[in-house]
C-alpha cells in the first residue's frame, strides 16, 4: 500500500505541490482569521449541577453573574464628597440606557457597605450583560470598556469578561512571542542537523501545512460548533512539533536510500514503505489519543481535541503527499547548499545513524551488557522525579494565572484586601418552592454550617428565593468546596428542590467530570496505543511495555510541574504566581505527551523490527535500531523541545506550565527511557520481545502493517546482519 502511494506521489508531484500551495496561501489569507471565530471558557461541563442551577435560577431572576467589575478610586476623595461620588453616579446611571447591560449593582442602588472600601476612598460595581453567550459577551464589554471611566478619577475594569480578554490577548501575545523565540533556533538546529540549507527547509514545509491547514479546518469547525481558544496552542505545539518529528523519519530515510544508489522513484517507494509506515502508525496513534479528550464533558478539551486533531491530520498528509513530491522534484538537490566543512559532508549521515559502530551503539552496547542495573537505575530516578505529584492540589483557572499588574487580576487583588469580605467565597443557593418559610428554613440550617460567614436573600418571588451563601475560605478554597458539596447534599423541605452554584461549585463538576472520564480516557489511550503497536509489530508485550514507558516519562513530567507551579520553585524564573495545579491542564498535557512518547516508541521500534526480521538477534537488532534512529530521535525531540520550551517565556502561567510539563517529558523520554530503558528491557526479555500467540500472529500476517523496504539491493539482509561481526 505505501509503495503503490509512493509511486503515484512520484507520478502525480506537481499536481500535489500546486494544491499545496494553495492550502498555505488559503490559510495564511483565511486560516489565521480563526482567532475570531473561537469561544472563551468551556471549563466546566455545560450539563453538570451548577449549570443546570445558573439556567433554572436564570429562569426565575435572570443572570445573576457579574460579568464586568469597574474599580473607581480617588487619591483626594472619599465617599463622603460628592466630587467623587456623584461623577461615578452618573456614569453607572447611564449605564442603565445601554442595550448591552442588564443590570447594574453599585453602593448607589443597594447601599451595601461591601461596595465601600475600608479607606472609603474607592468603590466598585458589577455590570451584568443581555448576552445570551460567550461571543456575544465579549462584543459587548468591547463596546463598553471605553465608556466606564469617570475623569479624575482612577479607573479599572475586571470580572470575568475583562479577565478572558486579557488571558486571550496574553495567550496570542506568548505564541508571537514564543515564535520570535523559536524560528531563529529552530533555523540554526535545523541547518546544523541537516547539513544544508535545502534539507532543512523540508520541516518547514510540513510545519506550515499543518499549522496553516488545521486553522483552516478548525475555522470551518467553528460554524457547526464552538472551539476554544486554547486550540491553537494546541495547534502550534503538536502541528510543529510532529512536522518536524515527521521530516526528519522522511528526509532521513530518502537521503539514506539515495547515498545507497537508488534513484528518485526508488528512494520514495522505499522511504514510504518504511518511515511512511512509521509516520502512519505514529500519527494514527496520537490522533486516536488525542480523540479521547472528547470523553471528558468540558467543552474547552474539545476544541482542543478537534483542533489538534485537525492539524495532526494535515501533518500526516503533508508528510506522506506533499513531502515525498517535494523530495522526488529535488532528488539528489535536497543535499544542495551544504554547510561548509565537516558538517555540511557528514551531518546528514550522522543524524541517520550511518555508522553501525556509532556513538548510539554503542550506548546501546554498553546498556545491554548491564540491563538491570541501569534499569533500576534510571527507574529509581524517575520515581523520585514524580514523587511531588503524591501532595498535587487542583484548582481551576483564576485572575493568578495573568501576569501581576494585568488590569483584571488587579481589580480582583484589590477587592479581596480593600473591602469587607472581599476575601470570601460566594455561593447562590436557590430555593425553588415552598415559598418564604421554606427559604427560612434553608436559611437557618445554612448559617450553622462549617465555613458560612452570612446567608443574604438577593432574589424572592412569591414561590423562590435566592439565597447568597459567604464562605470564610475564599473563592474556590478547599473549605469553600466542602461547603458546596455540603449544601449540594441538603434535604430541602417539603414541596422545594435546592440548586447551588458558584466557583467552587462549577470547580467542583470539573473535579468530577474529570474523575468520571479519567477511566474511560485512560482506556481509549491505553487501548488505541496497544492495537496501534500490535499492528504494527506483531508482538503482545512490545506494545504493553511502551505503555509503561510512557506513564513513567509522565510521571516524571507531572512531578517537575507540581515542582515547579504550586511548589512555587521557578515562581521567581518564570515571574508566574504560585498557585495549585489546573487538573484539566494535566489532562491535556497527559495526552499530548502519551501519543508524542509513542511516537519516538513507534520509530526505534520500526528500525529494531526491521533488523530483526534480517538478522534474527535480539540484541544485534536492538544496538542497530539504535543506531539507526538515535540521532533523528535525540534531534527530533531538540527541535520539539525548543517549540514547547518557549511557551515558557509566555505571559500566561498555562502556557508556561505546558511548556514546563512538555519539555521535561520529552527529555526523559527521549534520552533516558528510548536510550536506556528500552535497550535494557528488550535485553532482558530477549526473543520474547517479539512473542505473540499463535491466533495473534497469524492475525497479524494476515492483516499487520508490516514494514517493507520494497525492492531492497541484493545483499542488503547480508551486509545489515554482518555490521557488528
Amino acid at each position: 500500500m505505501f509503495a503503490r502511494l509512493g509511486g503515484l506521489v512520484v507520478r502525480m508531484r506537481w499536481v500535489v505541490i500546486a494544491l499545496a500551495i494553495g492550502v498555505v496561501a488559503f490559510g495564511a489569507i483565511w486560516g489565521t482569521r480563526v482567532t475570531d471565530s473561537l469561544s472563551d471558557g468551556g471549563f466546566y461541563p455545560d450539563n453538570g449541577p451548577s449549570a443546570k442551577a445558573d439556567h433554572r435560577i436564570e429562569q426565575e431572576f435572570g443572570r445573576q453573574n457579574a460579568d464586568v467589575v469597574v474599580l473607581y478610586s480617588s487619591d483626594r476623595h472619599t465617599m463622603d464628597d460628592p466630587e467623587f461620588t456623584e461623577p461615578v453616579s452618573d456614569a453607572l446611571s447611564a449605564l442603565d440606557e445601554r442595550p448591552e447591560v442588564a443590570d447594574v449593582r453599585s453602593f448607589f442602588t443597594t447601599k451595601a457597605p461591601d461596595f465601600v472600601s475600608e479607606d472609603s476612598r474607592s468603590t466598585f460595581a458589577t455590570i451584568s450583560l443581555t448576552g445570551t453567550d460567550e461571543k456575544t459577551r465579549n462584543e459587548q464589554y468591547e463596546e463598553l470598556r471605553e465608556i466606564l471611566a469617570v475623569p479624575e478619577t482612577t479607573t479599572l475594569v475586571g470580572g470575568r469578561e475583562a479577565a478572558l480578554a486579557e488571558f486571550n490577548k496574553k495567550t496570542e501575545e506568548g505564541i508571537l512571542t514564543a515564535e520570535i523565540i523559536a524560528t531563529p533556533i529552530l533555523t540554526v538546529l535545523m541547518l546544523i542537523i541537516f547539513g544544508g540549507v535545502v534539507a532543512a527547509c523540508m520541516p518547514m514545509v510540513v510545519g506550515v501545512l499543518a499549522v496553516l491547514g488545521g486553522f483552516v479546518i478548525t475555522r470551518l469547525l467553528t460554524y457547526v460548533l464552538d472551539v476554544s481558544v486554547f486550540a491553537i496552542n494546541v495547534i502550534t505545539i503538536i502541528g510543529l512539533g510532529l512536522a518536524i518529528d515527521y521530516s526528519l523519519f522522511i528526509v532521513s530515510r530518502f537521503r539514506e536510500e539515495m547515498r545507497a544508489g537508488a534513484d528518485e522513484r526508488t528512494a520514495i517507494v522505499r522511504t514510504m514503505s518504511t518511515a511512511g509506515r512509521t509516520v502512519v502508525v505514529s500519527g494514527s496513534t496520537v490522533l486516536l489519543a488525542l480523540a479521547g479528550l472528547l470523553i471528558i464533558p468540558l467543552p474547552f478539551l474539545h476544541g482542543i481535541a478537534l483542533g489538534g486533531g485537525a492539524a495532526i491530520g494535515v501533518a500526516i498528509i503533508s508528510a506522506l503527499i506533499v513531502l515525498p513530491a517535494v523530495l522526488a522534484v529535488l532528488g539528489k538537490r535536497v543535499d544542495a547548499l551544504k554547510l561548509p566543512g565537516r558538517l555540511g559532508r557528514r551531518r546528514n549521515q550522522d543524524v541517520a545513524g550511518g555508522d553501525e559502530l556509532g556513538f548510539w551503539a554503542r550506548i546501546g552496547s554498553a546498556v545491554m551488557r548491564r540491563p538491570v542495573v541501569y534499569l533500576v537505575g534510571v527507574l529509581a530516578v524517575l520515581i523520585v522525579a514524580a514523587v511531588p505529584f503524591a501532595h498535587a492540589t487542583f484548582e481551576t483557572v483564576d485572575e493568578r494565572v495573568l501576569p501581576e499588574g494585568t488590569q483584571s487580576r488587579v481589580v480582583s487583588e484589590r477587592l479581596k484586601e480593600e473591602f469587607p469580605g472581599g476575601a470570601d467565597g460566594t455561593l447562590l443557593l436557590m430555593v425553588d418552592g415552598g415559598g418564604k418559610a421554606a427559604a427560612q428554613t434553608v436559611s437557618t440550617t445554612v448559617e450553622g454550617m462549617d465555613h458560612v460567614v452570612s446567608v443574604t436573600p438577593v432574589a424572592a418571588n412569591a414561590d423562590a428565593t435566592l439565597l447568597q451563601v459567604k464562605s470564610s475560605s475564599g473563592e474556590q478554597g478547599p473549605g469553600t468546596r466542602e461547603l458546596a458539596e455540603d449544601l449540594s447534599r441538603l434535604t430541602p423541605p417539603d414541596g422545594s428542590t435546592l440548586h447551588v452554584t458558584g466557583l467552587a461549585a462549577q470547580v467542583n463538576d470539573q473535579m468530577d467530570a474529570i474523575a468520571d472520564g479519567l477511566p474511560w480516557l485512560a482506556l481509549v489511550v491505553v487501548g488505541v496505543t496497544l492495537v496501534m503497536l500490535f499492528f504494527a509489530f506483531g508482538s503482545l508485550l512490545m506494545p504493553i511495555k511502551a505503555v509503561l514507558m510512557n506513564l513513567v516519562s509522565i510521571g516524571a513530567a507531572f512531578g517537575a510541574v507540581v515542582w515547579a507551579f504550586q511548589d512555587g520553585h521557578l515562581a521567581g524564573i518564570l515571574d508566574f504566581t504560585q498557585r495549585p495545579v489546573e487538573a484539566s491542564n494535566l489532562v491535556l498535557i497527559l495526552v499530548l505527551l502519551f501519543g508524542l512518547a509513542t511516537d519516538y516508541e513507534v520509530f526505534l521500534l520500526s528500525r529494531v523490527r526491521e533488523e530483526w526480521d534480517l538478522s534474527g538477534d535480539n540484541t544485534r537488532s536492538v544496538v542497530v535500531g539504535l543506531q539507526r534512529t538515535g540521532g533523528i530521535i535525540t534531534a527530533a525531540a531538540l527541535l520539539l523541545i525548543v517549540v514547547v520550551a518557549t511557551f515558557t517565556t509566555g505571559g500566561v502561567s498555562f502556557l508556561k506550565l505546558i511548556g514546563i510539563g512538555m519539555t521535561v517529558a520529552i527529555f526523559v523520554d527521549a534520552t533516558l527511557v528510548r536510550m536506556v530503558l528500552v535497550p535494557a528491557t528488550m535485553k532482558i526479555l530477549g526473543s520474547a520481545n517479539w512473542w505473540a500467540p499463535g491466533p495473534l500472529r497469524r492475525f497479524y500476517a494476515k492483516y499487520g502493517i508490516r514494514e517493507s523496504a520494497g525492492e531492497a539491493p541484493v545483499g542488503e539482509k547480508e551486509e545489515r546482519t554482518q555490521a557488528l561481526v
